[in-house]
């Protein structure tokens, strides 16, 4: 069986943390690569008072030079990064920003975001129900739309 690897942006890292579920990344991948670019905006987050501590189970790996067709996207350095390691190391990137996920797609990355977290871990049954979960990360500012929360629980039988 191949292993999982997720190559993880600051916006899933902040909000799990937030909801104390860090731990989920762990539980559903083997491995789990986090930019320098990314660990750097998620020790100094914008509009957080303190910074988020990594856990020592996620591998830190130095920035690589863009790809071209990633560097035309003009995409956050996080992004950028994230979406270099996956494209490189033919790992899922997990990324919740809507033109970051494009750009995936459209180089063949396999791509999820915390929304996808959440939904794997309940269908593992590392947790008993998505919705508090993703009620809290809404709560904390995760933007998701009404129809794709719905239709999110629904899948998972909520």
């Amino acid at each position: 069986m191949s292993r999982r690897r997720w190559v993880v942006n600051a916006s899933p890292l902040i909000f799990l943390a937030q909801i104390d579920a860090l731990h989920l990344l762990k539980d559903l991948a083997d491995e789990i690569s986090v930019p320098f670019s990314v660990r750097d905006e998620v020790l100094v987050p914008k509009g957080q008072k303190s910074p988020i501590e990594l856990p020592d189970w996620l591998r830190l790996r130095e920035d690589l030079p863009l790809p071209s067709e990633i560097a035309g996207w003009d995409l956050g350095a996080g992004e950028s990064q994230v979406l270099a390691h996956a494209l490189i190391a033919g790992s899922e990137a997990v990324l919740d920003d809507f033109e970051a996920r494009q750009c995936a797609r459209a180089l063949g990355v396999p791509v999820t975001g915390t929304l996808g977290v959440l939904l794997r871990a309940k269908e593992s049954k590392l947790i008993p129900a998505a919705r508090p979960l993703l009620q809290e990360l809404l709560r904390r500012g995760l933007y998701l739309s009404k129809e794709l929360v719905d239709q999110a629980l629904r899948e998972v039988g909520e």
